[in-house]
């Protein structure tokens, strides 16, 4: 006896489409272009997940270099004064710190310089 998979295959092509929804021209609706649309779809979803990452600590840093050059001193010498002094903060901490505490930022570097 033939086994067929019409069922089986009609579902996965249908769960394959609802990912193309939106796409333009035939991506979204013949299921040979979608299948290679949302497989490159996800590639690229997965290496921007991780560029976020990268893409935040840069920013962060240069908020933190922008808030240390206010105060007078450079960014390398801020974090390596902060790794010396055992003062455990993020980049992200710190960033936001600079940006909408300079206060607080300006005792940190004052502490960093001594």
């Amino acid at each position: 006896m033939r086994i067929k998979k019409g069922t089986v295959r009609a579902k996965k092509r249908k769960r394959l489409l609802v990912h193309a929804k939106g796409y333009m021209w035939r991506r979204k609706n013949v299921y040979r272009i979608a299948k290679e649309a949302v497989h490159k779809a996800w590639a690229d979803m997965y290496v921007g997940r991780k560029q976020k990452k990268r893409n935040f600590r840069r920013l962060w840093n240069i908020r933190i270099n922008a808030a240390c050059r206010i105060n007078g001193v450079t960014y390398s010498k801020f974090i390596h004064g902060l790794k010396q002094n055992n003062i455990e903060l993020d980049r992200k901490v710190l960033s936001e710190l600079g940006r909408t505490n300079p206060e607080a930022f300006k005792k940190l570097t004052e502490k960093v310089k001594e």
